[in-house]
């Protein structure tokens, strides 16, 4: 099966912060504001699910959201992921089957974490799901901006730079 199989069997639509998406699940219940920490700006679902496709041209770019987001690999070739933390220590994941190389099936990134990904050397896509509680809102995610991060962590500069994008006018 290719990358674009499953971009069509899951109606994949781009995702703002590279590859493909498609939401599978988002709770019907909802927590009140005055029940979540302060960082959430509202009532939050209590949990959603999506499909994420990267192809081997794309990167997932550098964000960060404000609830733990927890990572399953499905299908195709391994996927890294590169967390920073608030303390500036830098994990790299790497999702896949292949476990006697250290590949993992599933992996939590920790709110708040600056965090990116993208398909290992070698593989032409990688199929995995992001579940997230309480539920992921555009309201809680922000993308890196690279001077940014290059100034509070500038150790992890090669990272920086392959996942997020220099300011400015970028070209068409």
């Amino acid at each position: 099966m290719t990358a674009a199989y499953f971009v069509r069997a899951f109606t994949m639509q781009p995702h703002p912060e590279g590859g493909y998406f498609a939401e599978t699940y988002r709770s019907s219940e909802t927590i009140p504001q005055s029940a979540l920490p302060d960082r959430f700006t509202g009532s939050r679902t209590f949990g959603t699910a999506i499909y994420f496709l990267l192809e081997s041209h794309h990167v997932s770019a550098l964000h960060r959201i404000q609830a733990d987001e927890i990572w399953h690999f499905y299908a195709g070739g391994p996927l890294e992921v590169f967390v920073i933390s608030p303390a500036g220590e830098l994990n790299v994941i790497r999702l896949g089957s292949n476990i006697d190389q250290g590949d993992v099936f599933q992996a939590v990134v920790p709110a708040g974490c600056w965090f990116g990904s993208k398909p290992a050397d070698g593989s032409a896509f990688s199929l995995v799901g992001c579940t997230v509680a309480p539920g992921f809102d555009f309201a809680d995610f922000e993308m890196a901006e690279q001077d940014t991060l290059l100034q509070a962590y500038p150790q992890h500069r090669e990272v920086i730079e392959k996942l997020s994008k220099p300011p400015g006018p970028q070209a068409v």
